[in-house]
Formats: C-alpha cells, structure tokens, sequence
C-alpha cells in the first residue's frame, strides 16, 4: 500500500510557529514519527508539503494514479477552499484529513473545515499522533 501524506500551508514553519497550540517538533520531526508508524503497518508513505493551494489540487490529482490513499492536513485551506474539496472529491483516492489542534476548538473561523466533508474521515486534535491515527484506518479501510 502507498500513501501520500499531504502537508498543507505554514507546516513548513513547525517547531517556530505558534509552538503553544502546534507544538515544538518540526515537521522533519513528525515525517520520521510517520515513517516509523508506516514501517510497522507495511505501508509506503510520500511526503509534500506545499503552501500554494493550487500545488496542493496538483498533489491531489497526481494521487490518483500513484497512491493508494492520502493523509493530507490542509491547515488554514481546511476552513474556506472549495477547490480543494473538489479536487478531493474528483479523485478516487480515499483521503482523510488530519489536524495538529483540534480544530473543534479554536476560533470560529476555525471550527468548520470545507474540505472534510469530501474525504472519508477526519481526525483532529492528538498532535502529531493525528497522522499515525490516519494511518492506521488508511490500513483497516476495507478493499485496501
């Protein structure tokens, strides 16, 4: 099985940016948690990270052919891209998004995400631990 774990916009920036609500590790930190959480389940993981979201729909597009599923955290397009939703929607890929914070409680602009109506699950709010969770369903998803 090969997934795509798709970072999304300012998560270049982990370890610096808002440490208090995102944490200290850096994102090279949280790919090397998801390659070892990867190893364990047998699944091959790519990773991009892009901030322009048309590079994101471009990502998302390519996933079609080459991936078995994508575990993408949106960051702030989560909360207003449609075109992200339907490129999600588009493809035949599952794709489930994941969050650092729980989005549920943060500010009001916050709370809603567009983009997580078009996957097929979502997990916010454990951390980095949110990717591994993803993960772990990409691996009990039924036809997988």
């Amino acid at each position: 099985m090969r997934v795509l774990i798709l970072h999304g916009a300012n998560l270049n920036l982990l370890g610096e940016r808002q440490p208090e609500i995102y944490g200290m590790q850096t994102l090279t930190d949280i790919n090397e948690l998801i390659r070892t959480a990867a190893r364990e389940l047998r699944i091959d993981v790519d990773f991009a990270q892009h901030n322009s979201e048309g590079a994101i729909i471009d990502a998302l597009h390519a996933a079609r052919s080459d991936y078995d599923a994508v575990v993408m955290n949106p960051g702030a397009y989560s909360h207003y891209s449609y075109a992200i939703a339907d490129a999600i929607a588009s493809i035949p890929v599952p794709v489930i998004e994941v969050h650092l914070s729980n989005i549920a409680s943060r500010e009001a602009h916050r709370r809603i995400s567009v983009t997580a109506s078009a996957c097929i699950g979502s997990i916010s709010g454990f951390g980095p631990r949110s990717y591994v969770l993803a993960l772990h369903a990409v691996a009990q998803t039924p036809g997988k």
